[in-house]
């Protein structure tokens, strides 16, 4: 199968040792700063529309434009039912750290938007860097939601399956049910972020659509109670599915990236 929106080959990444080890790959577009840098949702990949569109708006004005693919998803190898958080944030900087030079406009989606507060926060603890961030822009945010919108909404029966077998097949209105395993969830709880406040050290937008079937309107607005920084937005898109990945949306993205520089 071939898209026409994959463009380049990627460049790959190894990282971890024997049964952990994995190449990443990556689609990293020189250009000016601050450079954008994309982190996917959990399943999807960088041949995404949103991930596309962003790379050819970047490719019209020359700026840097970062894109990849988690251990086990899209063109990256690795099982994804051994993926964890854990697995993929340490993936995420791997790849920050080998490609994004100087500040950068972070554009997470879904999951991607756990990962970039997560990103955030290491980028903060390390202190300088070869790149920093100008700002956050997360697209129907899903912070802590192995915990708060897995694991708390599951039946007992699912949980049950979940730790005795360790893992239940979700189905999935996008195609093919995927596996939520114990280890996802099990690792997920050393990487919540809704018990207390959380530092990003740089301007949020967040995009919700209020009628996101998987990510409720009301967890974005939780996850704003928890950022103390000042410049927070939060957009509440009514008709807008958990994808945002429709014309106005795609326009709602940019529009919040742009503001950035």
């Amino acid at each position: 199968m071939t898209n026409h929106h994959v463009g380049a080959d990627p460049s790959f990444i190894t990282l971890g040792d024997g049964p952990a080890q994995r190449r990443i790959a990556a689609r990293a577009r020189p250009g000016s700063a601050p450079g954008l840098f994309w982190l996917g949702g959990f399943n999807s990949d960088m041949t995404g529309t949103k991930a596309v569109a962003l790379d050819q708006w970047a490719a019209a004005r020359g700026r840097a434009c970062v894109r990849f693919d988690y251990s086990g998803h899209g063109e990256s190898s690795g099982a994804f039912a051994e993926g964890t958080i854990s697995r993929w944030l340490e993936d995420a900087l791997a790849v920050f750290d080998q490609f994004a030079k100087g500040p950068q406009v972070v554009i997470g989606s879904s999951m991607g938007g756990w990962m970039a507060l997560l990103l955030a926060r290491e980028l903060i603890r390390r202190g300088t860097g070869a790149a920093s961030l100008a700002g956050l822009v997360l697209i129907a945010p899903a912070p802590d939601f192995t915990e708060a919108l897995m694991w708390k909404n599951f039946s007992p029966e699912i949980r049950r399956q979940i730790e005795t077998e360790g893992v239940w097949m979700r189905p999935s209105e996008y195609g093919e049910p995927y596996p939520i395993s114990r280890a996802l969830i099990e690792d997920g709880r050393n990487h919540l972020l809704l018990g207390g406040a959380i530092s990003t050290g740089c301007p949020v937008r967040i995009l919700q659509g209020k009628q996101d079937p998987d990510v409720p309107w009301t967890h974005a607005f939780a996850l704003t109670e928890h950022l103390p920084c000042e410049d927070v937005v939060l957009t509440l898109i009514q008709d807008g599915d958990h994808r945002l990945s429709r014309p106005q949306d795609i326009a709602r993205m940019l529009a919040a990236v742009e503001e950035f520089g």
